[in-house]
């Protein structure tokens, strides 16, 4: 007989971990992350290498574990191959150019790539979300509409990291620039990290309740935008750390930041008691499918 405890261990067993990071997006953008980590100039093939190598090992051990490999850690192989292809037999020159705007082809592509999934009606958070979604909600309108609602946001933030990297390089002449090569283009997937993890808990209780069905209430729009304060306040700190920014901007966004943290504290504690009051609150037997929301990664 198994013990709870026994459980408790295989649920967080190193294999249940990893099977747990590659079924969310972040496994699909780690070589991104990467690649945009180590690019730069004289360093095209090493940031090149290292985003393939970290592509070829979530879709080895995907395999491994029995995982379906899913469409975006594809499009990360055949891409990273295409450009260690250009490091290899490209000229001097091309390797230039390609240190100089690799960023930005790098999230034009993830746009192209992110809108090409909604065009062929296969948007690419539908394969996280199944993962851990039971197969009976997969044909729901609701279900389907969530992630059709979170590809738009990863559609908008690979688009502004995009812009944001073509002013920095093509503007101001400034490709590792604070603000356009850094903090607006961290900031832009920290949104659409928050808002793949909001979005679950917001849309679909709201569409049930616009229906007449009873479900639990949605979260508030808050949640949305509590990973603003500390944003905010770790901006501040790496400003006036690489002395990116005045000593008084540094410190305005510091002191911003850390109020802010202070008063999200106090928002969020009432805002979930009034949310658990109106579960409690709610009739026995009256709970609908739509309680079995999609989860909160994609």
């Amino acid at each position: 007989m198994t013990s709870p405890t026994d459980g408790a261990a295989a649920h967080h067993s190193p294999s249940s971990l990893v099977r747990a990071v590659l079924n969310s997006p972040i496994a699909g953008l780690a070589p991104w992350i990467v690649m945009s980590l180590f690019t730069g100039p004289g360093r095209f093939e090493e940031a090149v290498a290292g985003a393939l190598g970290l592509a070829l090992l979530v879709v080895f051990a995907n395999w491994r574990l029995g995982n379906s490999v899913k469409l975006l850690e594809w499009f990360d192989t055949a891409f990273f191959l295409i450009l260690a292809g250009i490091g290899l037999f490209a000229s001097a020159r091309v390797i230039s150019w390609m240190e100089l705007w690799g960023g930005e082809i790098a999230n034009v592509a993830l746009v192209a790539f992110a809108l090409g999934s909604i065009l062929i009606r296969r948007p690419f958070t539908l394969e996280y979300a199944k993962e851990a979604t039971d197969p009976e909600l997969w044909s729901s309108p609701i279900f389907i509409r969530t992630n059709y609602v979170i590809t738009w946001a990863w559609v908008a933030a690979f688009g502004v990291s995009a812009i944001a990297g073509a002013i920095g390089d093509a503007v101001l002449d400034d490709a590792g620039n604070f603000w356009t090569g850094w903090i607006i283009q961290i900031g832009a997937t920290v949104f659409a990290v928050s808002f793949t993890e909001f979005y679950p808990d917001y849309g679909p209780n709201k569409a049930l309740a616009k229906m007449g069905v009873e479900t639990d209430p949605p979260v508030s729009l808050v949640r949305l935008f509590d990973w603003i304060p500390a944003f905010v306040l770790i901006v501040g700190i790496m400003g006036l750390v690489t002395d990116s920014v005045s000593s008084t901007v540094g410190w305005v966004l510091v002191a911003v930041g850390a109020v802010a943290i202070g008063v999200m504290h106090r928002l969020f504690p009432a805002e979930k008691k009034a949310v658990a009051d109106a579960v409690a609150d709610a009739p026995r037997g009256q709970e609908t499918p739509g309680a079995a929301q999609p989860p909160s990664t994609p």
